[in-house]
């Protein structure tokens, strides 16, 4: 398909008009919603196209879908884009695609809880074993790495929810040295602030649910392959796009359109994520009832020199400790404006608590969380009033 923008072209360009020309009937300016399960074929095996494929069985392939697709690739400087029913949905094509029973995998000690759940209780059986690993420490992964046996390096920087950081470069040649791959969740950062595969990663992942819908009216995943002259995104392309349409774990037409609409804002929303976040941190690094604070963006944070030469500003998830469980228990409830619920990134602001909530799943194994941390998804609304209501929570 031919689009106006270009690679060359700045990230809010490309958010607008990487796979969303006007539609060729119409002249409408917004990508069609494809709300269709088959097409018709001109003649036995004479499929039509558009938006550069052709068409047959809406599971196979969806023009609403090629559209985000191109828009994914085109931000995260990839290959090739696959989008998923959900985050998960988009993880587990890539196990499925890239692993066997007696391969390995190396996952952070801090992983989201769904991800660990998903290698743990579901790979795991299928004979992938796994290690956990300080992904901040080069030494620690090198020390979980099985030589001959690990095929995938799978990094979430920033982690969920402890935010810590892992240097996506070094742990790219790391993996590569020993003919593994790399796999980022950019799913904190988005692409807005953060582009592995200009790094060095193989595959990206993420829950477009988050930051990417931003609305939180949308449930989808998505996986980037990397781009290159050597041929290997083109061969994990053509794995993880035949296990998307053998599994069938892909959105409908609308859900692509609601991730679709989601990017082409991103970029504005991810400034004022930030903005909103960083003023939230000042006033909780003052505040006599918060123990510490978990933010790339401070100075003492591990690897914030590592996340400021990778990122182009620090997001919108922080998370902090509190005096005891009861007390982070009480702030979550206690919140006006910050909604008491699971997920991110959308425009609204939430509050948490892992250790009960989106960490359970964790529970009693090496990645349990703290029980008296909470997590902020901070929205775009008006600073001043979040402040006041983590004020009066907090007090």
């Amino acid at each position: 398909m031919s689009t106006p923008a270009t690679p060359q072209h700045g990230f809010s360009t490309r958010a607008l008009h990487a796979g969303q020309e006007p539609d060729p009937a119409t002249g409408a300016v917004v990508t069609p919603i494809y709300q269709t399960s088959t097409y018709k074929q001109d003649g036995v095996g004479g499929l039509r196209t558009g938006l550069g494929t052709g068409y047959e069985y809406s599971r196979s392939g969806n023009p609403t879908r090629t559209a985000l697709e191109i828009q994914l690739a085109s931000l995260e400087q990839g290959h090739q884009a696959f989008a998923f029913a959900s985050g998960l949905a988009a993880e587990d094509a890539i196990l499925r695609a890239l692993l066997k029973p007696g391969d390995h995998v190396v996952v952070p000690n801090d992983a989201y809880g769904g991800t660990y759940r998903l290698v743990k209780r579901v790979a795991e059986p299928w004979g992938v074993e796994h290690t956990p690993a300080d992904l901040t420490s080069l030494d620690a992964v090198r020390a979980a790495i099985r030589s001959g046996t690990t095929r995938l390096v799978w990094v979430e920087t920033p982690t969920n929810p402890l935010l810590s950081i892992g240097d996506i470069a070094a742990l790219a040649e790391l993996a590569h040295e020993v003919g593994a791959l790399l796999v980022v969740d950019n799913t904190f950062a988005t692409p807005y602030l953060q582009t592995p595969l200009t790094l060095g990663a193989d595959l990206v992942v993420h829950s477009t649910t988050k930051y990417c819908g931003g609305h939180s009216d949308v449930v989808g995943g998505a996986v980037v392959v990397r781009a290159g002259d050597d041929g290997r995104g083109e061969d994990l392309a053509e794995r993880i796009g035949f296990h998307q349409n053998a599994m069938g774990a892909v959105p409908g037409a609308f859900d692509s359109w609601l991730v679709q609409r989601g990017l082409k804002t991103l970029g504005v929303r991810m400034d004022r994520h930030c903005e909103n976040a960083e003023r939230i941190v000042e006033f909780l690094l003052g505040h006599p009832r918060v123990a510490s604070v978990l933010y790339p963006g401070l100075p003492e944070h591990t690897n914030h020199a590592v996340a400021a030469r990778q990122m182009s500003r620090f997001g919108g998830m922080i998370s902090f400790r509190t005096r005891g469980v009861e007390d982070a228990l009480q702030v979550c409830k206690s919140t006006e404006l910050f909604t008491l619920a699971e997920s991110l990134g959308g425009v609204e602001s939430l509050i948490e608590h892992p250790g009960r909530m989106t960490h359970a799943s964790v529970a009693g194994s090496l990645l349990e969380v703290p029980d008296d941390l909470v997590r902020l998804s901070v929205g775009i609304e008006d600073v001043a009033d979040l402040i006041a209501d983590l004020d009066s929570a907090l007090a």
